[in-house]
């Protein structure tokens, strides 16, 4: 329980899981479409070391990349020197600093039903929405995201899921700040620490069926938007 606000600390660390699985899918979307639509339509060299550079986070131990965020926005760090410039101060063990640790960390699971979803659009869809003189803008809004719903919705759960089990990355980054950086995995290790095993199974269990929940939303939504553009 925390003396200031007199919540416990798990539904703390359930409103700082839940913002931060919410910024993280909001802005992927945002900056992973145009980056998705690229790699998927792209002839050019650089679409295979980019799209290795955008997998890179599924094979690289999460520590690894915390390590590597952690001295890159220490103060003499190139993010950190960055960031003191530009008047956004220090993002080392802050909230915005595990959120761009989960953006980094997130972005595949985001970027990679997306493309699959643009590369499955047929050029000559496209091509007939470029004869009625409908702009490029045009043809994305109005054919590519309705043709892609069902990687959207894939591309969004799987982004807040995958946000909402972080561990390593948000450790190294955030530390363990009640109500800034701690998340509910991080709970959860600060409970198997202290050998509070009832409350960690609690946790666990609430952690595991919602990821079961979310698996099973998704699946349902996919089953459900391929019956109805069927």
């Amino acid at each position: 329980m925390d003396p200031a606000t007199g919540m416990p600390a798990w539904m703390i660390a359930a409103w700082v899981t839940l913002k931060l699985a919410g910024l993280t899918t909001l802005l992927l979307l945002l900056l992973g479409m145009p980056l998705a639509w690229w790699l998927a339509r792209t002839s050019s060299r650089w679409r295979v070391p980019i799209g290795a550079l955008v997998a890179l986070p599924m094979v690289l131990p999460p520590t690894v990349l915390g390590f590597y965020l952690l001295i890159g926005l220490a103060p003499d760090g190139p993010l950190g020197r960055l960031a003191f410039a530009s008047g956004i101060g220090n993002l080392a063990f802050t909230f915005e600093g595990i959120l761009l640790a989960s953006l980094l960390y997130s972005l595949p699971f985001v970027v990679h039903p997306l493309q699959a979803g643009f590369a499955a659009i047929p050029a000559s869809v496209l091509e007939a929405a470029a004869t009625l003189r409908a702009t490029p803008l045009d043809r994305f809004l109005s054919v590519v995201l309705p043709l892609s719903r069902p990687a959207l919705v894939t591309a969004s759960l799987l982004g807040f899921a995958h946000t909402v089990g972080e561990f390593g990355v948000v450790l190294m980054v955030g530390g363990n700040i009640e109500g800034e950086t701690r998340v509910l995995s991080v709970l959860l290790y600060d409970q198997v620490e202290a050998m509070a095993y009832d409350e960690a199974h609690v946790l666990a269990a609430g952690l595991l069926v919602f990821s079961f929940a979310l698996l099973l939303l998704m699946q349902w939504l996919g089953r459900r938007t391929a019956v109805a553009d069927g």
